[in-house]
């Protein structure tokens, strides 16, 4: 099929009845594809079926850092299709692949050194949970069964990062299927004492306390594993208070529970380090990744371990096989063609620094948004912000999605969840970009007044 690039040759060639998307208002996509369809994508713009130049204001999913159609990873996937194709990684493996797991250990912090790969964000965190299951059972710990995350925070859609996650939608409908066993620690998101917060809120650290709440709630020798995203983004960039993180690491520690960070978000620039954990200068126990590793080009997750967790593993006759888990397309060559190639243009072109150097002007141009019509909250972290919107009193979730809508009109692609407006822009952009960016914006949130 051609590309379709008008409306009229979208009426004629797709049929959207069959497609069920995911996380979707599918009646009203349905109604009016036009706008939603994208059809192409180079460097930090989308264009969709209506021919509109949209520029891409979340990276994608927070996955396309580098932007669309990088010669550089086209480049390593035409040479890796024609070399090796796929290789299975159960009892063999793609050099490729061998080679990229050495070179994320070296990008992560301290002993966090052993790297499993998987496909996603979700795959990546039932990974984590499983081990760190099988790491208190192989210690002689087997009672640590419990998981603590937190409310609003997401790990994805499998049902053990669904049962951690703390947002009610993802939830609510699958409450069967949840894990057993997991409790989870209040949100950090207040308005009354954060609104208009740059960068960390000063306030709120007291509120990693309630872990030690909930550890003698059910006792610590039950608790398997803490895990939090460092700043949720899928809640609305929700970003951690000041000494937040240092005290639920302390918690961790004191009571043997492992701490991971959910950096499926975060990993890889996004808060202009390699990782959340460094800017932030926290060793979790595990970190999971995915997204921008390989600039969303092909499918990636994985876990980072500390080299004790992976140690524990390696018990037994020496022939067994010592964590039964794994997928078909783990450490797939194709996407770690995709992530060498990736890695080599964050590094050639310092744009981890460069993710740094955007941050201040990111912060002015957002905050510059406050006292527009609606907005009652604007936060900011790395190249990340969020704009919350006060809601429609007869209709909660649509002054959001009206702007949503009309910036697919007017030129820009966002992310928005509930009332909040998400902006992860490519780090290749422009300064004139993000000014640009905002100054629609800024008119985008007039309209929908």
């Amino acid at each position: 099929m051609d590309q379709v690039t008008d409306k009229n040759g979208l009426a004629r060639q797709l049929n959207v009845d069959p497609y069920w998307a995911p996380f979707t208002s599918n009646r009203r996509f349905k109604a009016d594809p036009t706008d939603r369809t994208l059809v192409s994508a180079e460097g930090a713009y989308f264009t969709n079926a209506n021919g509109v130049r949209l520029f891409d204001g979340s990276s994608g999913l927070w996955c396309t850092p580098l932007g669309h159609s990088h010669p550089r990873i086209v480049d390593a996937i035409t040479r890796q299709v024609r070399t090796l194709d796929y290789a299975p990684s159960f009892q063999v493996a793609s050099p490729t692949t061998v080679q990229l797991a050495e070179r994320i250990a070296d990008m992560a912090p301290a002993d966090l050194n052993r790297v499993f790969f998987c496909n996603s964000g979700s795959e990546a965190m039932d990974t984590a949970m499983k081990i760190a299951l099988g790491y208190h059972r192989l210690t002689g710990n087997a009672s640590r069964t419990r998981f603590i995350g937190r409310e609003k925070g997401y790990h994805g859609v499998g049902f053990g990062g669904m049962s951690v996650g703390g947002i009610v939608s993802n939830r609510k409908m699958f409450a069967a299927g949840m894990v057993q066993g997991v409790d989870h620690m209040r949100h950090t998101h207040d308005l009354k004492e954060m609104a208009f917060s740059k960068g960390q809120p000063a306030w709120g650290a007291h509120l990693a306390e309630d872990l030690e709440r909930l550890v003698a709630l059910h006792d610590a020798s039950t608790i398997a594993a803490v895990i939090v995203e460092p700043m949720s983004g899928s809640a609305g960039v929700i970003v951690p208070p000041m000494g937040y993180l240092e005290r639920l690491r302390e918690i961790c520690t004191k009571h043997g529970i492992l701490l991971i960070f959910d950096e499926v978000i975060t990993g890889f620039g996004r808060t202009g380090y390699a990782f959340a954990a460094e800017r932030l200068g926290i060793v979790p126990d595990m970190i999971t990744f995915a997204k921008a590793i390989t600039n969303g080009i092909i499918p990636m997750g994985g876990v980072i371990a500390r080299q004790e967790i992976y140690d524990a593993f390696m018990s037994g006759p020496p022939a067994a096989i010592e964590f039964c888990h794994g997928y078909t397309y783990s450490g797939h060559p194709m996407a770690a063609a995709a992530a060498h190639a990736s890695l080599d243009v964050y590094e050639e072109e310092d744009l981890f620094g460069r993710v740094r150097a955007l941050e201040p002007l990111m912060e002015e141009e957002f905050h510059s948004l406050r006292g527009e019509p609606g907005v009652v909250d604007i936060r900011n972290f790395g190249l990340t912000a969020a704009v919350e919107l006060e809601p429609y009193p007869d209709a909660p979730g649509m002054r959001a999605l009206k702007v949503f809508e009309q910036g697919l009109k007017d030129g820009l692609y966002m992310r928005y969840t509930g009332e909040s407006l998400a902006f992860s822009p490519p780090f290749i952009s422009t300064e004139q970009e993000i000014k640009d960016m905002v100054a629609l914006l800024r008119s985008l949130i007039r309209k929908a007044a």
